[in-house]
């Protein structure tokens, strides 16, 4: 119930009379506003709502996938799966090119089986740093989109095993 502008002492003697506390809630508007109520049941709902808004905030990792030059198709989409699914989870995704030997004197190879990646993924992720070298690797680092989320949030997590019903043995 609001009890419009009174002094301090009448807020305190109202407050000890119904048996709550005077809590001060915005301090820096004038008139400062206040609220009578039970302190420690205020302190514990807000730990609550913090704890709650903590555990629904969810970190982005970054998940890495190391690749060749000279990759066998069936190796490439098989990081391909992988890259999907970590883009469909809301991770970034970290694509590494390792050269060896001789391959360093062909980097365009790389850059151009870096850019069949990028291409592959384009509906569901946009590039956060364009493919560079360090050293004797190919770095690209790929962010998930809005829509490369939205549809693995909808999707159930774990499905139901489905059970066989049990069969009676057969007595002859």
């Amino acid at each position: 119930m609001n009890r419009g502008v009174v002094s301090i002492q009448e807020a305190r003697d109202l407050a000890d009379e119904v048996g709550l506390d005077l809590v001060e809630i915005s301090p820096n508007s004038r008139p400062p506003v206040c609220k009578l109520l039970d302190f420690g049941k205020f302190k514990y709902q807000s730990q609550k709502k913090a704890a709650e808004s903590r555990k629904k905030t969810k970190t982005v990792e970054v998940k890495e996938i190391k690749v060749r030059p000279n990759i066998d198709t069936h190796d490439y989409e098989v990081k391909m799966r992988a890259a999907k699914r970590f883009l469909e989870e809301g991770d970034k995704v970290k694509v590494t090119l390792r050269f060896r030997g001789r391959e360093m004197a062909h980097p365009h190879l790389g850059m151009k089986l870096l850019q069949g990646i990028r291409g592959e993924l384009d509906d569901m992720s946009k590039v956060e740093s364009e493919p560079r070298m360090e050293g004797r690797q190919m770095i690209m680092v790929l962010a998930p989109t809005a829509k490369a989320v939205a549809p693995a949030a909808a999707r159930p997590t774990a499905p139901a095993p489905e059970q066989a019903p049990e069969q009676a043995p057969e007595s002859a």
